[in-house]
């Protein structure tokens, strides 16, 4: 769909089905190379009430807003689970090194 100039675009708007289930289109599982039984993460982003304790409201810090006066899910992404030990140590090893000096 649309491409993004960043490592990340849209590739397809999925909805869910009357169990509760997403679909992947089967060209995206072919082109990813996705299996039945791959696991992923689902981390969700929330707006409103729920959201104040996640960071500050900033714009360009947090991708939804958190001034809303309406709570629920802004949005959510899949990580592979196999990608999510690598992205946990990138993003915790620093701040922890910062804390331990």
């Amino acid at each position: 769909m649309a491409k993004n100039e960043n490592c990340c675009e849209i590739e397809a708007i999925v909805s869910f089905d009357d169990r509760g289930q997403l679909v992947i289109p089967k060209d995206l599982r072919k082109k990813f190379n996705l299996k039945a039984g791959d696991k992923f993460a689902l981390i969700s982003c929330m707006t409103g009430a729920e959201a104040s304790s996640c960071g500050p409201s900033d714009s360009e810090t947090n991708c939804c807003d958190t001034t809303s006066a309406e709570s629920g899910l802004c949005c959510f992404t899949l990580v592979n689970t196999n990608q999510l030990k690598g992205l946990v140590a990138k993003t915790l090893g620093p701040m922890m090194g910062q804390l331990l000096k």
